[in-house]
């Protein structure tokens, strides 16, 4: 089986700065401490897809956008 590591799964931290929006500003709309948000960000940790959906919405992004290809 194939792993990923140390890969960017995710484009969190593009998104937020393309949409000139901060991680604070993101935890207080998912209502998630700041330190996850941080961890989602650096790809130390990635959101589950109910989570990543949230994020889309909040960011007024499609959910694909979220997703490194």
């Amino acid at each position: 089986m194939y792993l990923m590591e140390n890969k960017d799964l995710n484009r969190l931290k593009v998104v937020l700065a393309e949409k000139k929006r901060t991680n604070k500003w993101l935890a207080e709309q998912l209502d998630k401490d700041p330190a996850t948000i941080s961890k989602w960000c650096t790809n130390s940790a990635q959101p589950t897809l109910a989570n990543m959906i949230q994020i889309a919405r909040c960011l007024e992004v499609d959910v694909s956008e979220l997703i490194r290809k």
